[in-house]
């Protein structure tokens, strides 16, 4: 799944949203494109939830 994160400029910001879809699936695969600002999740979890998750970090985010 692939999300865009308009707000995600930092490593502060990617830490967070790692963090919180770890909280939600610890088995879960995540990767930060801050040039892009795209967050790609290989997870058990759908969609509404990994963006809950992201979310929950303080960013919001829509399907990429």
């Amino acid at each position: 799944m692939k999300f865009t994160v308009p707000n995600m400029s930092c490593g502060h910001c990617t830490a967070s949203i790692e963090d919180k879809i770890h909280d939600a699936d610890e088995g879960a695969e995540v990767s930060c494109d801050l040039e892009s600002k795209i967050v790609e999740v290989d997870s058990v979890l759908d969609a509404a939830e990994i963006a809950a998750a992201i979310q929950a970090a303080g960013f919001e985010a829509s399907p990429a």
